[in-house]
């Protein structure tokens, strides 16, 4: 039976813990410049409606690493865009590629399309989830020597797509989960609700910074305007003023504390200039891991786990 990533609740927590494994294992034979290509003669579709940096290069070189082709699809040049159903679309590529990675703003979308299709369908970021982002970083942290399933992570900033999918990622290994926002600017409990029903969520919420990251292990931040936000752009900054990640908050946490940032980032705003490039050989080590952990990705969707 075909399997989709739509979220991280399409892992079991053995299958997670063996996604960021196979990760550690892709990293160090890239490396090591071995050549490792399990998906020769492979295609795998890439429809990227919204713009990407990190995720479409990362997933196209991690593509050409294992030996497939990239097939950019524009969405805007296709017939879906002039009336044809995402039902016939999943159908007919299905004949073609091998598997699809979709980056767009519904996540109804993303479902039906994995609905209809007979490939695995990969989510590369919709305005509900972001499992390949937080998938990475959760190796990230693991690499950097902490124990995920003890650790307590704040998150601070707009509870968007990324921390929607740090809400599973605690469903699934059961670790302190904290989140730091304005009023007003409330988390979906629709994925809470999700997310509880396959686990025990670890969730606090917190109006000030300040209190939120005492003691905290992971200081994790965002943007504070994510595409599509623009017209609210004004007012988001400023209510968002008093969550700037600072040398003062990451002070506050009286221990060690790692700084995360998916990037892109807007320095001066959710994060000052200066605990960004303290932090940031990191936050680039976050960034690269991108590569390996969607390798393990399509290896276990289309190849299943190497035994």
């Amino acid at each position: 039976m075909v399997r989709h990533f739509l979220s991280l609740l399409d892992l079991t927590k053995e299958e997670l813990l063996a996604l960021m494994a196979r990760t550690g294992q892709l990293k160090q034979e890239q490396r090591q410049g071995k050549v490792y290509c399990p998906l020769i003669g492979k295609s795998i579709g890439l429809i990227f409606i919204k713009h990407s940096t990190r995720t479409r290069v990362s997933f196209m070189v991690g593509i050409y690493q294992l030996g497939a082709q990239a097939v950019n699809l524009d969405w805007d040049q296709m017939q879906v865009n002039r009336g044809e159903s995402i039902k016939d679309t999943a159908r007919v590529l299905s004949r073609y590629l091998d598997g699809i990675v979709y980056r767009g703003s519904a996540q109804e979308e993303i479902e039906e399309l994995a609905r209809w299709s007979n490939v695995p369908v990969i989510n590369a970021l919709t305005d509900l989830y972001h499992p390949c982002q937080v998938l990475s970083d959760l190796f990230t942290i693991k690499e950097a020597g902490i124990e995920l399933e003890k650790m307590k992570l704040v998150f601070i900033g707009d509870p968007n797509n990324v921390f929607n999918s740090w809400v599973n990622a605690s469903a699934l290994l059961g670790f302190e989960l904290k989140l730091a926002c304005p009023s007003g600017y409330e988390l979906n409990q629709s994925v809470v609700k999700r997310a509880e029903e396959r686990g025990g969520v670890k969730l606090k919420i917190y109006n000030d910074p300040y209190k939120a990251v005492q003691s905290a292990d992971i200081i994790y931040t965002d943007v504070w305007v994510s595409m599509g936000q623009e017209k609210d752009a004004k007012k988001r900054r400023k209510d968002f003023q008093g969550f700037q990640l600072n040398r003062r908050l990451v002070e506050e946490t009286g221990k060690r504390t790692l700084i995360l940032h998916c990037l892109p980032a807007h320095r001066g705003e959710e994060i000052t200039e200066e605990v960004l490039e303290n932090y940031a050989e990191l936050i680039l080590e976050q960034a690269e891991n991108r590569l390996h952990s969607q390798k393990a990705i399509l290896e276990l969707l289309i190849l299943g786990l190497p035994k």
